[in-house]
This record gives structure tokens, sequence and C-alpha cells, in this order.
């Protein structure tokens, strides 16, 4: 007669540690049609291009030109910065599966690109923050935008939105880099995401679930509130003002950012505060393609559509080669 003293949960360790550990990841990309392919390569790259050319146009400017050096600018320019990081994070692999069909990553280029691309979305989301701030104090506060928007703030400000990304995403990606993934191994998306990966694994992922949600709240939400009640502000101040004029010049510095903001977090918090149960996964491509290719190719065309100073810096670029 046998006694069976080994628990439950010590079989279920068993049996994970004599799978197979996935080595790579398949990512199915937009499309599997080879004629759509060549199509959406073509425009992609056409995109990609041209993100990275506006955005490194508005870095240029706002460091080559003295009348550039302002808060609003400074945010702008790191947000550009940011942009370019962020499209060539998640480009790569979108065309790389648009030209060769289902791409391979190995394990660990996945969790490099998912660390990479949470670093950038959650810096964003707080960079997107700090300017609603800037242009709260520049409307409610104009007489302390001086001392209350200095450089040394700014900097601080645009630090703390780079070191809160870096630690959320050293978390997360810690966090899914630990679960087992025991097979099978297709992404139905097109870069290593949160979601897709949590549907993989093949280990209690509560843990790893709970700290993406608490991330969601205070990175997401968190930030989303803080522009929300800046914009509210101004928008009351706005409406209290005497001068038709006034309030049509103070509208015209908010409407771009606002629309910014509202495209991004409307993609974004659809997705990632539920981050393991999405059902319709082509739905979340569309989405994931709206804040990762439209947004940061939009921004710098929004942002500096009805501005008169980076025009005029634009211009005198233009006349000097």
């Amino acid at each position: 007669m046998s006694i069976n003293l080994v628990s439950p949960q010590t079989e279920r360790s068993l049996e994970l540690g004599n799978m197979t550990r996935v080595q790579e990841f398949i990512l199915l990309g937009l499309s599997t049609s080879p004629e759509t392919r060549e199509v959406l390569f073509l425009v992609f790259l056409i995109l990609y291009l041209l993100t990275l050319l506006e955005n490194a146009l508005i870095v240029f400017l706002v460091c080559s030109h003295a009348e550039l050096h302002k808060p609003m600018y400074f945010f702008l320019g790191n947000l550009s910065c940011l942009e370019m990081c962020y499209v060539s994070v998640t480009m790569p692999s979108l065309l790389a599966g648009l030209w060769t069909g289902p791409y391979h990553v190995p394990f660990t280029a996945c969790m490099t690109q998912l660390f990479f691309f949470i670093v950038l979305i959650c810096t964003e989301c707080t960079l997107l923050a700090s300017m609603a701030y800037d242009r709260y104090v520049a409307i409610c506060r104009p007489l302390h935008y001086p001392l209350l928007m200095r450089p040394q703030v700014c900097r601080g400000l645009a630090g703390t939105s780079w070191l809160g990304g870096l630690l959320v995403s050293v978390a997360k990606t810690t966090c899914i880099a630990s679960l087992s993934y025991c097979g099978p191994n297709v992404l139905n998306q097109f870069f290593c995401d949160v979601s897709p990966l949590l549907n993989l694994s093949c280990t209690h992922v509560a843990l790893t679930e709970l700290v993406d949600f608490l991330s969601a709240i205070v990175i997401f939400c968190g930030t989303l509130l803080v522009a929300l009640a800046s914009y509210s502000a101004i928008g009351v101040t706005v409406l209290r003002m005497p001068s038709a004029a006034a309030r049509r010049k103070a509208f015209s510095t908010c409407a771009s950012h606002l629309l910014v903001v509202g495209i991004f977090y409307s993609a974004a918090l659809f997705i990632y505060c539920r981050p393991s149960r999405i059902r319709s996964m082509d739905l979340n491509k569309v989405l994931s393609v709206i804040y990762t290719v439209a947004t940061p190719m939009c921004n710098p065309v929004i942002y500096c559509l009805r501005n008169r100073e980076v025009h005029a810096a634009l211009l005198r670029t233009l006349h000097s080669t």
C-alpha cells in the first residue's frame, strides 16, 4: 500500500516543469492575405518614415530656435522624441509581418519589445498630463506662470515622466516574463502586447493581472484625471473671459492638445483597463494601430497646424537653407 504525499500544488509544478517552455512567439500581424500585405507594407512604411521626419523636424525646431525655448515647446520636444522611439518599437515587427507573413519572435526579443513599449506608453501618459498642467497654469494662473513653470520644474516633470514609465515597465515586464508559456505560442497581434501574452500563459496570472490593473489605475486613470481637471478649470476660466477674442485665443492654445488626449486615451483605456479578456482581437489590433501608428504621425500636424511660432521658425529654417 502506497501513500501519495505530494500535494496538488506540487503536482502542478512538476507538470509545468516537464512541459517545454515556449522559446519563441509567432505574431500573426495585421493580415494573412499576400495581396493585402504588399499594399499595407507600402502604406505603413511611408507612414513610418513620415512619422520619423515630422517628429525629428519638431525636435530640431525646438532645439535650434530660441523663441521656442518655452515650457510648452519643451514638452512638445519631449513628446516628439518619445513618438520616434514609440513607432520604432512597434513598426519594425509590423512591417516584418507584412513582408514575410506570420513573424517569429524569440522569447527574449518579445519581452524586450514589451519592456520598451510599456516604458513609452506610460511616459506618454504622464507627459500628456504635464502638458495639460502647463496649459492650466498659462491660462488660469498667468501671473504665476514664470515661477510655476520655470525650467527646473519642467525638467523635473519630464524626468519624472520617463522615470515613472521605466519603473512601471520593470514591474510589469518582470511579472509577465516570469509566467510559464507552454503553448500555443501564436499572438494575434503585430507586436508583443500585454493582453495577448497573458492569454497564452499556462499558469495562474492573478498577481500579474493585479499589477497590470493597478498600474492602469495609477498611470492611465491618474494622468487622465489630471488632464480632465486641468481642462475643466481652463473651461471655467475661458467662459469667464469678457472678450470673445481672448476666449478664442485661449481655446486655440488648448484645442490641439485636447484632441490628442482624447484620441490617445479613448483607444488606450479601452484596451489596458481590461488587460486579459478582450474578446475581439481584430478590434484590439485596430485600436493598437490608432495609438501606435496614427497618433504619433498626427501629433506633430495637430500641434503645429495652427501654431504661428512654429510656422515662423519653420519658414526661417527653410529660407536659411
